[in-house]
């Protein structure tokens, strides 16, 4: 078969794809193959060999074989020209095969027979690949129909590749999203003929600007704010999310320069002597100068994160063990990373963190995210955190490529103020708690349980200067205290001491009630990570 055909079907004015031409066939010497991974009206695989001059193609529907004698249907297309191995990027909507192609894999095959031309043309080839992603035996066998064929696994099973080296491109590291966005250009990276091994080709302008702005060495700043992540109730359904363990404890920034360790809350509150043992870990650590995101936590004796451990652990009462989970890569070397998809920052993590006790890489959970929420319900956890594996760090943005599923009944409310203490309680009774509901604070209860003489006495005193004369609150009185005490009449009003509405604390509860009040509920800590401004109604993932 010539490229007449392939030419037919593409009009070089509109698409990047290479015009190509048929080149001297080679008796000996290197052959290559491609895999690419082409997103058109149907998302396949083109499986090419370079024979006689062209590459043989085939549309592989479901993929590749990896399991012994497993076998797929394969579909014989024209001829492409050789120059197309290197090909990938968007083709034009419209054009014939419009879509993304990634380059999936590449390398050298071996046909085991002295004449392969003439074998596939038998109906038969047998031949062995040895890629990045692809290696061992293969069959290929034509079928009735002579224009579909199966590619069947010889030998030994191979381990499938994993969802994240399927998305990645074997030449440029690219995802589709990323291809499908990029201009259309060829790899910079090439199989040299005689070698077979990879050589420099060339690289649009608009590819080596992306390059030169991930790698741009910049100042490491004094403060980055967190990204942040978006509340929602139920897992999303589309694919190119990753999971992680969402972490009750507090976030941190770590910034590592030379033998300078300090932490940073994410409202820039300076942490890095109030936890020494997760500063003291971290400098201990050969890390080169970075900004890793991440959470302290407080272990229970389950190795699950506690926030009412690590509460006790600020006050004194209780010595659990501390460490610093990281998830995140910000700046590494005096290069900016934040441009980078979060799959790479998380590789880049990975690579330059040392095992450590306390210093901990936070890993991420492939897999049905229902899934992955049940198993983390029975283990106790808090939820999970979900994020777009092509995502760039977006600081102090709530984009949705970010989201937080929660599974227990607890919630973040903003302290308004206070009820006088009663029987033999001193300082206070009752914290008065709200959330945001359209940008105005709105009271949802009490809170009247969870604290202890030495608690109520350091709230006491955080509370004295932000006292006030006017109530907070937008939704107080209310006419009647409700079934469960939650509401605040006029004449109640009279008694409380109200607060600027500046501070915040963690509670956990029983269930919402109907005139949205919380019940049952219990003072856990204080959050000064978490600005007042920000807390509104948390709802648990289902």
């Amino acid at each position: 078969m010539s490229l007449t055909e392939y030419k037919k079907k593409r009009d070089f004015k509109k698409t990047a794809e290479p015009k190509g031409k048929k080149e001297t066939a080679k008796a000996r010497g290197i052959r290559r193959f491609v895999v690419q991974k082409h997103a058109a009206s149907r998302l396949h695989y083109d499986f090419r060999l370079e024979l006689d001059g062209t590459l043989k193609s085939w549309a592989v529907p479901k993929g590749i074989p990896f399991a012994k004698g497993e076998k797929r249907l394969a579909v014989e297309v024209e001829d492409h020209p050789i120059s197309y191995i290197d090909f990938e990027g968007p083709i034009p909507k419209g054009e014939y095969g419009g879509g993304t192609v990634m380059v999936w894999d590449t390398g050298t095959y071996e046909p085991l027979s002295k004449a392969p031309l003439k074998e596939l043309a038998g109906g038969k080839l047998h031949f062995t690949l040895s890629g990045s992603k692809l290696n061992g035996e293969w069959y290929l066998v034509r079928l009735r129909d002579e224009k579909q064929w199966l590619l069947i696994r010889a030998e030994d099973d191979m381990k499938p590749v994993t969802k994240r080296m399927d998305d990645t491109s074997a030449i440029s590291g690219r995802n589709m999203k990323q291809l499908a966005d990029a201009d259309p250009w060829i790899s910079n990276r090439q199989t040299d003929k005689s070698t077979g091994k990879v050589k420099i080709k060339r690289v649009t302008k608009s590819a080596a600007k992306a390059t030169a702005a991930l790698e741009k060495p910049v100042k490491m700043p004094a403060f980055v704010e967190p990204m942040k992540a978006r509340l929602v109730a139920t897992p999303p359904t589309d694919d190119g999310w990753i999971y992680e363990v969402k972490f009750d404890g507090f976030r941190a920034l770590a910034f590592k320069q030379g033998k300078e360790v300090s932490l940073i809350s994410r409202t820039e509150h300076d942490m890095t002597h109030k936890f020494p043992e997760v500063t003291e870990a971290l400098q201990a650590l050969d890390l080169p100068n970075c900004i890793l995101d991440g959470e302290v936590v407080a272990l229970d004796d389950k190795g699950r994160s506690s926030f009412q451990m690590l509460q006790a652990y600020e006050l004194g009462q209780e010595q659990p063990p501390l460490c610093y989970y990281a998830f995140d890569l910000l700046s590494l070397k005096g290069r900016d990373q934040k441009s980078r998809s979060l799959l790479d920052r998380k590789d880049r993590l990975r690579e330059i963190l040392p095992d450590s006790d306390v210093v901990r890489y936070s890993a991420s959970l492939e897999g049905d995210a229902s899934a992955l929420l049940k198993q983390a319900s029975k283990l106790g956890l808090e939820g999970l955190i979900g994020k777009k594996s092509d995502s760039t760090y977006e600081a102090g943005k709530r984009s949705g490529h970010w989201i937080k599923l929660k599974l227990n009944a607890e919630q973040e409310v903003v302290i308004g103020g206070y009820t006088p203490p009663a029987g033999s309680r001193t300082q206070f009774g009752a914290l008065i708690v709200g959330v945001h509901v359209d940008g105005k604070l709105q009271c949802v209860g009490k809170v009247g349980t969870g604290f202890n003489a030495k608690l109520l006495r350091e709230l006491h005193a955080q509370f004295q200067p932000l006292i006030q004369e006017k109530c907070p609150f937008s939704n107080l009185p209310v006419e009647s205290s409700g079934r469960w005490g939650q509401g605040i009449t006029k004449r109640e009003m009279k008694k409380c001491t109200w607060l600027k509405s500046k501070l915040v604390c963690q509670v956990k509860f029983a269930e919402w009630t109907r005139d949205s009040r919380l019940r049952q509920p219990v003072f856990v800590g204080m959050r000064e990570d978490k600005r007042a401004s920000e807390v509104i109604r948390e709802k648990p993932a289902s």
